[in-house]
């Protein structure tokens, strides 16, 4: 199985091409920074943060391309794709990127402005924002407590 879930920040906009051709396809690249669980501990300097390559082919290219900006929290669920190629100083150079199979979005449009500042998302609903009381839950108003489905 080659399977692989990753939770990370795009570190800029995505690199998008078209496939040339009658039915053109849309190719997004991008890289997501990917905190490591765990800190090393025998360097302040260490990295805590690996950079993986994701590559989306047709409409998750065009999704990418349309939603996703530098410093857009994301999760993404695809597969490992190893491949290599002769550069022009006829150096072997092997590659490793995600191909995406579901991208989506791990923080809310206005938590993500806060990191983007230029994010330009779908646009809002019309519908009003649940009220969240200060420990995340919703408020239940006072009286409405025979009307719930469960006790």
């Amino acid at each position: 199985m080659n399977k692989v879930i990753l939770m990370g920040r795009l570190t800029k906009d995505p690199d998008v091409r078209y496939s040339q051709g009658e039915t053109a396809s849309c190719v997004a690249r991008y890289t997501l920074a990917v905190d490591r669980r765990f800190a090393r501990r025998d360097s302040q300097d260490a990295q805590t943060a690996d950079f993986i390559q994701i590559v989306a082919f047709g409409k998750s290219g065009e999704f990418a391309e349309k939603y996703f900006r530098k410093g857009t929290k994301v999760i993404v669920t695809g597969r490992i794709q190893t491949g290599s190629y002769t550069n022009k100083d006829g150096v072997k150079v092997y590659t490793t990127d995600v191909v995406a199979e579901d991208q989506e979005f791990a923080e809310s449009k206005n938590a993500s402005a806060g990191n983007s500042g230029n994010f330009s998302g779908p646009a809002p609903s019309n519908e009003p924002a649940p009220s969240a009381a200060g420990d995340g839950f919703m408020n239940i108003p006072d009286g409405i407590d025979e009307e719930l489905p469960f006790n």
